[in-house]
């Protein structure tokens, strides 16, 4: 007996969820087929489509899931931090812990979503910009604290993500490098290109670039 008329559960939507994330990760948006998430879920259509009226919804849903899940873990760490710098020196560990984490969602949110269209294009270009917006409050904070000079944060901030981006999609298709793994080489290169001096003291490590 199928639930045509499903009751709503957060566990059923979170098992359709999973399930479009090992799909589209495997598949790609445009070979998966709403009976493919069905069956990885062990639901039904009247389920799915309970929760999402079309593969498209489910998509953009993932997107918005892997920004909150990110966004909500740099909160919770940085805001702790009392300087601009510490907080970007921490976000950027955050950010490369959490994408080695859910490489899945990664490779949804910041590979897939690019040239499916205007409704991907508008998500993933909000997306990008929520994550701009917070590196450069953090810049604006360093500046005015003197951590370091006046720039232009917003070309800064845009700097910064565009190389986040590049080390994750390559990572994302080949595998390398670990986002762990280019963490030193990376905060030092941006650190430096915000005039950060040498002897800066790393919040996430402790260790001076």
């Amino acid at each position: 007996m199928t639930d045509a008329s499903p009751i709503p559960t957060q566990e059923t939507r979170e098992r359709i969820l999973e399930a479009a994330v090992k799909v589209f990760a495997t598949k790609g948006y445009h070979d998966t087929k709403v009976d493919d998430i069905v069956s990885e879920s062990r639901t039904s259509k009247g389920s799915f489509y309970f929760y999402f009226p079309s593969k498209q919804d489910i998509f953009l849903a993932l997107v918005d899931t892997f920004a909150e899940l990110l966004e909500s873990r740099l909160r919770a760490r940085i805001d702790s931090e009392t300087s601009g710098m510490a907080r970007l020196d921490l976000a950027l560990h955050v950010c490369l812990e959490t994408f080695g984490q859910y490489r899945g969602l990664a490779k949804i949110a910041f590979v897939q979503a690019t040239g499916l269209g205007l409704a991907f294009e508008e998500k993933r270009r909000a997306v990008n910009d929520r994550f701009i917006e917070i590196i450069k409050n953090n810049l604006d904070e360093a500046v005015a604290e003197g951590s370091i000079p006046a720039l232009d944060t917003e070309v800064a901030a845009c700097a910064w993500m565009g190389a986040l981006n590049e080390i994750i999609l390559r990572w994302v298709y080949t595998g390398q490098p670990d986002p762990i793994r280019t963490l030193p080489a990376l905060r030092k290169l941006l650190l430096q290109s915000v005039g950060v001096p040498l002897k800066t003291k790393s919040a996430a490590n402790g260790d001076g670039i």
